[in-house]
């Protein structure tokens, strides 16, 4: 089984998150969407080196106070399978104008729930509000990207949706 290995961080300042929308790659799983920054590891790399340098990347900014938050298990039958490396954090710099991957936002937190997002993302977006441990979340998507399931620290439950 093969399981690609990402990382995700939400960067906050003055109580808003820095949120992309996935609009400029022709081919992208994230189209159309709101996500946060955040890539795939590269060889050798660990998972904090990989946030901090997909951060840099893609926004410029210096990530800093980088906090594991959550490992989110991704069973996505139409891209394959995921294991992802949940971040918060802050970052230092101004956000650089041509991001490669979508256009930068600073979001209030707030108001993020409301944009376009994964079904998924409305179940772990909260946890990052309300808890302050490391969570395990397990999201399982039918093809075509319906959540039809999830299960948060090893207790499993059928997604009801909006």
């Amino acid at each position: 089984m093969s399981m690609r290995l990402t990382t995700l961080c939400y960067i906050e300042r003055d109580g808003r998150w820095l949120m992309m929308n996935r609009v400029k790659k022709k081919t992208d799983e994230n189209a159309g969407k709101w996500i946060g920054v955040g890539g795939h590891l590269e060889e050798n790399e660990s998972p904090e080196e990989c946030i901090a340098r997909e951060v840099r990347e893609e926004t410029g900014l210096t990530l800093k106070n980088a906090r594991l938050r959550g490992i989110i298990t991704f069973i996505l039958p139409d891209w394959g399978n995921e294991m992802t490396f949940l971040y918060t954090g802050e970052a230092d710099g101004d956000i650089r104008p041509d991001c490669p991957e979508g256009v930068l936002e600073w979001i209030p937190v707030d108001s993020v729930e409301s944009l376009s997002l994964w079904e998924g993302d409305r179940i772990f977006l909260p946890l990052l509000r309300t808890r302050r441990d490391c969570f395990s979340l397990k999201l399982t998507y039918a093809p075509g990207g319906k959540l039809v399931s999830f299960c948060l620290d090893g207790k499993y439950e059928r997604y009801a949706g909006e």
